[in-house]
């Protein structure tokens, strides 16, 4: 019997953002990208519980964090030390990471190029700073999709009004790494509904002109 495919499972959690000295309610999009035995969960938002039955028996191969916010990062180590599996970060964005979890260190840094294997398919690690030092997005080519935490929404880039964020940067990032994307590229974000590449790419010089 062929195995089934790789596939993306989706949940929504909810929870609090803190950073700065303000707190804001906010419903997360958790990814989940495997098949029937394995899968990685990309950002354990706000509820391991939720998550770990999301992942129900398979093998979890790691806990991808997109960026070190802590809606995209506080039930991480719940989930790991739950299910075993490893905590991927990129370094620059540790400083953040320590806001929240202070005495538990990720497990394995992210580098920009890196390619994490799951049922066959591939996810390459784009560092895509901005909205963070060490934002990045996950493309799975063979899934036409790039998971691309709070770097890029429907209607445009992710925030950069607050600590250790550039506007400058999260558009070049936007403009370099993932507008080259093929446009029926499915972007699959951090809060709120998909697009796609080939809606949002027509926006950025809207987006630099307002400052958004």
């Amino acid at each position: 019997m062929t195995p089934p495919p790789v596939r993306v499972d989706h949940l929504v959690t909810s929870g609090t953002f803190s950073l700065d000295g303000g707190t804001w309610e906010v419903d997360n999009n958790v990814w989940l990208v495997g098949d029937d035995h394995e899968v990685y969960v990309i950002d354990a938002a706000h509820d391991a519980d939720a998550i770990a039955d999301a992942v129900g028996d398979r093998r979890l191969l790691g806990i991808i964090c997109t960026h070190g916010h802590d809606d995209h990062i506080d039930a991480a180590p719940a989930l790991a030390d739950r299910t075993g599996a490893p905590i991927l970060l990129h370094p620059e964005d540790e400083v953040l990471w320590r806001m929240r979890h202070p005495d538990r260190a990720p497990d394995k840094p992210l580098a920009d190029g890196d390619v994490l294997t799951v049922a066959g398919a591939q996810l390459r690690v784009l560092h895509t700073p901005g909205h963070s030092p060490g934002a990045v997005c996950l493309h799975a080519p063979a899934l036409t999709t790039v998971f691309s935490g709070d770097t890029l929404f429907q209607g445009g880039p992710g925030a950069t009004g607050r600590s250790y964020s550039s506007f400058p940067t999260i558009v070049a990032s936007i403009r370099e790494r993932l507008l080259t994307l093929p446009p029926e590229t499915v972007v699959r974000t951090g809060h709120g509904d998909s697009t796609t590449v080939g809606d949002e790419a027509p926006h950025l010089e809207e987006w630099i002109a307002r400052g958004h």
